[in-house]
């Protein structure tokens, strides 16, 4: 079993700034993409920004040159700095991983339980 714990989020003024962070445990032997999703009231869950374990991340339009990801392989951890914040950039916030949780198994999708970001005009 897996558990992806997240914290930072919270209420913040627009144009303020927000770190998210999440701290992957459990039964864990390789721990491929990261990233953050996030899903506003009455909105589906869209993908904010993904690292995988190598190679260039990925943003979504509306938070490129404002959010970004990074990961700790070593505390099996991602983040998310979150700056220049919008009101429309109210969500509850996910953390997604991709985890394979012995050798030759197969990639398992695990989730966070959210944590609620509000930004107040």
């Amino acid at each position: 079993q897996v558990q992806l714990v997240e914290s930072g989020g919270g209420l913040v003024q627009a144009g303020g700034s927000l770190r998210l962070s999440c701290a992957a445990s459990g039964s864990i032997f390789v721990i491929n993409a990261m990233g953050w999703y996030r899903q506003a009231p009455g909105k589906q869950r869209d993908l904010v920004a993904v690292i995988p374990s190598g190679g260039s991340t990925n943003y979504a339009d509306s938070v490129k040159g404002r959010f970004t990801i990074s990961r700790d392989n070593a505390q099996n951890s991602v983040y998310l700095q979150m700056n220049s914040l919008k009101t429309e950039d109210t969500a509850v916030y996910y953390c997604n991983a991709v985890i394979r949780n012995y050798p030759g198994g197969p990639n398992r999708n695990y989730w966070g339980q959210g944590t609620q970001v509000t930004v107040s005009s």
